[in-house]
């Protein structure tokens, strides 16, 4: 379709032109400004390297290899011609090379774009991880949640009729894939602009897909369901604990499994948590990055208090050092019901939770505000 420039006179075409014609370099332009300003490919992404090319017996490279909000591993590849190449030959076999990826693998090759970026004098994974965390929403590593899947971002000046068909073929056999058009037009002397459009998939374009797999599509309505499951539990739990705990006062439903509230000190928080089938509330020790030693010094600095704060509390609580990880927890599971039981039974679930926080609270707050560590 035309662009055009519109005035209060008349509606002037702007003329098309080419990344060749304004003399745009595919890595050191394009590929430098989107990994700039990665939205621009119309979501919401981190980029975790440039140029990624860390496998053996292989030079190839990823052009940016970013991670999206669901945890999942995109490789955008990146091409200014008009036809596209064969780029999506290229990308498929970039995400089959990144899929055995792990979270701490992710994490080193962060370290290192970010630190060739600020020029600094060693990649810090501390800084890459919060970055990552931070990003996801995340509180601690969740690797059954990483990567499940490899998406795919084919950003091109055009594409051919081979390549699109092999695209839409390749997304009805359940790869995610996407092709994203990049048009230039030159406005006048001094301006270029560029139109950005997704083109496959187009919702508009039913007749040029195909059936998604049923098994694929009832995984992904379920994620769907249970993050507006979750969040419905969420805003009933917060108006029912409103009159009888403080902790979590001014939160806001998500469609996360947790909900943070404050004891009091940073670096601890209070944590109710929901899952399918059950719920807990938790103590949940993180006080910054490359800080486990303090982290578990806090823990042990409680452990010794454990006889008087399961007293108060009221149960056994559960002491999870978590030595492999970053954080600790303290935590106490309610077991026999969570978002995935019935609503007329949410109530009753909730109120066990709420009761649980606030004796939580009341065995913590004044203990974790005392700790020396």
């Amino acid at each position: 379709m035309p662009l055009f420039h519109y005035t209060t006179d008349r509606l002037q075409p702007v003329a098309e032109t080419t990344f060749g014609a304004e003399g745009i370099l595919e890595r050191q332009d394009l590929q430098r400004l989107l990994r700039e300003q990665i939205d621009a490919l119309g979501e919401r992404l981190l980029v975790i390297a440039e140029e990624f090319g860390d496998w053996a017996d292989s030079a190839r490279r990823i052009d940016l290899l970013c991670l999206d909000t669901d945890a999942n591993l995109v490789v955008v590849e990146l091409k200014r011609t008009e036809g596209g190449g064969h780029m999506e030959l290229q990308a498929l076999r970039y995400a089959a090379m990144v899929s055995t990826m792990r979270f701490e693998q992710l994490v080193d090759t962060h370290a290192k774009y970010l630190n060739r970026l600020a020029a600094g004098p060693a990649p810090d994974t501390d800084a890459a991880r919060a970055a990552i965390l931070g990003f996801l929403n995340w509180t601690e590593v969740d690797e059954s949640q990483f990567a499940q899947d490899v998406r795919i971002v084919l950003a091109s000046a055009n594409f051919g009729r081979e390549l699109t068909t092999a695209v839409m073929w390749l997304n009805e056999r359940n790869l995610d894939i996407r092709c994203v058009r990049l048009k230039l037009y030159r406005l006048n002397a001094e301006t270029v602009l560029l139109d950005v459009q997704q083109i496959i998939p187009l919702p508009e374009a039913a007749e040029f897909q195909t059936r998604i797999d049923v098994k694929k599509q009832a995984e992904r309505q379920d994620r769907s369901d249970r993050k507006v499951l979750r969040a419905q539990f969420w805003e009933a739990l917060l108006v029912a604990a409103k009159p009888q705990c403080a902790t979590h006062a001014g939160r806001a439903a998500t469609s996360d499994g947790w909900l943070s509230g404050s004891v009091g000190r940073a670096g601890f928080v209070l944590n109710y948590v929901v899952r399918r089938d059950d719920a807990q509330v938790e103590l949940w020790i993180a006080l910054g990055t490359g800080k486990a030693a303090l982290n578990k010094a806090a823990f042990h600095g409680l452990k010794a208090q454990q006889a008087a704060i399961e007293a108060d509390f009221g149960a056994t609580l559960e002491w999870q050092e978590l030595p492999e990880g970053e954080g600790c927890r303290i935590r106490y599971v309610l077991p026999d019901g969570g978002y995935h039981s019935p609503a007329e039974q949410w109530p009753q679930i909730q109120a066990r939770m709420i009761d649980a926080m606030v004796r939580m609270d009341r065995a913590m707050r004044t203990r974790v505000a005392r700790l020396a560590f």
